[in-house]
């Protein structure tokens, strides 16, 4: 839909230019496009909307999963209807996140947008190659990994994937990446990013603690999912007690892992958006890192370590 807004207000744009059709305005009117994306009230009343759904979600959902599990892994069920292959579930639902967000950041680069107010052009690089860092091991890595005896999923964890990863991926972009400087005018959030983003923004420790916990926090995620993987592929279709790495201390040390790279990724852009995602992200893996940590129990019994928490050392 906003990609039809978008064409249809250039489109109108440029029927209402008397001008004759010039090589100067040629060249001038692909910026068109730079333009309404980034004084646009119905974009940014979209961005808002879809901020504040994103928050209001992430409650719903904590709630929610306390009381159903999504189905996928130990938690399959065909009562949730049609099955798909992992392969297949985790790339439809990661991609979005991974084209979405590009989408914003080339078309900020190709108008112009990216650096026109004093942002440094080397912080939209950090940003984008951080945010693709993690997706491009998503979805075209981690999934291919994947034993051929790895459980289906409900085709309904794909879809309601994508429904996020777009949300999620269009606010985070529409908002580092469409030139448009001030943000959350006349309140406590206000934020300039011409002042924000400029080159001094790498020197920043906000941004070094971030790129430090981001990588962290994706380590932790890579090498849980490799201990995992390794269990399942020696003890063939049967469930194992992980002992190694930060499996020792949770029982889903890759959500937590993968919580960390987003609360970094907040921490590194300094934005409400990239709260929102981490905020989500706690909100979605939390109640299922509790479900975890109770089937381990009942499988295992007393084999598996009582000290153990769910998704934070220690602490829950």
């Amino acid at each position: 839909m906003p990609v039809f807004i978008i064409f249809k207000s250039s489109l109108l744009f440029l029927l209402k230019n008397k001008s004759s059709p010039t090589k100067k305005n040629m060249v001038v009117s692909p910026y068109i496009l730079g333009d309404i994306m980034a004084t646009s009230i119905l974009f940014y009343s979209i961005f808002k909307v879809l901020l504040a759904v994103q928050f209001i979600c992430g409650l719903f959902t904590f709630v929610l999963l306390f009381f159903v599990n999504a189905p996928y892994g130990k938690h399959v069920s065909k009562s949730w209807g049609v099955l798909i292959g992992p392969k297949k579930g985790w790339v439809l639902m990661e991609f979005p996140a991974f084209a979405v967000i590009l989408f914003f950041f080339l078309y900020g680069l190709f108008t112009n947008k990216l650096t026109q107010d004093g942002r440094a052009f080397s912080v939209m690089v950090c940003f984008i190659l951080i945010w693709e860092f993690h997706y491009i091991q998503r979805t075209f890595i981690y999934p291919f990994l994947l034993s051929k005896k790895s459980k289906p999923m409900a085709l309904l964890i794909p879809v309601m994937g994508m429904i996020f990863n777009s949300i999620n991926g269009f606010i985070n972009g529409y908002y580092l990446f469409s030139g448009r400087t001030i943000f959350f005018e006349n309140t406590i959030f206000e934020q300039d990013l011409s002042k924000l983003y400029s080159a001094s923004w790498l020197y920043d420790p906000r941004f070094i603690c971030g790129v430090a916990l981001f990588v962290m926090g994706m380590i932790i995620n890579i090498h849980s999912d490799h201990v995992l993987r390794t269990l399942r592929s020696a003890s063939d279709t049967k469930y194992s007690v992980p002992m190694r790495g930060v499996h020792r201390l949770v029982a889903n040390p890759n959500y937590l892992g993968e919580f960390t790279e987003w609360l970094a990724f907040a921490l590194l852009t300094w934005s409400i958006p990239a709260l929102a995602f981490a905020f989500f992200t706690f909100c979605n893996l939390a109640p299922r890192a509790y479900s975890n940590l109770k089937w381990y129990r009942s499988t295992f019994g007393e084999e598996y370590p009582k000290s153990r928490r769910a998704i934070i050392p220690f602490i829950f």
